[in-house]
């Protein structure tokens, strides 16, 4: 009987750890402020988030998103994202920052 509780007792911290995870890279919010479209640089940009988590191309321009997403099975899913558009000259023409957490 013993084993029996300490397998269960066992499968279910397995299954709560294996209930979260995270995605992406943690970046500095208090960063997101300095950005100014038409002001701030890619190399502004990496000096200040490191490399972004995915490269894509929009309308032929640059994309670079900064992502980070948390979730377990015991508490609230929490993510934030970043994306920055560039422009031919690798200046930031437009930028959003979103999160569904409390910062």
């Amino acid at each position: 009987m013993k084993d029996k509780i300490l397998g269960i007792t066992g499968i279910l911290i397995l299954s709560l750890t294996m209930g979260c995870g995270t995605m992406g890279n943690n970046f500095d919010t208090s960063q997101v402020r300095t950005i100014q479209n038409g002001v701030t640089t890619q190399v502004d940009i990496l000096d200040r988030f490191g490399p972004p988590f995915k490269e894509g191309v929009e309308n032929g321009r640059v994309m670079w998103t900064y992502q980070f997403d948390v979730w377990s099975l015991i508490d609230t899913t929490k993510s934030k994202d970043l994306v920055i558009l560039f422009d031919d000259r690798r200046i930031v023409r437009a930028h959003r920052y979103t999160t569904s957490g409390h910062e």
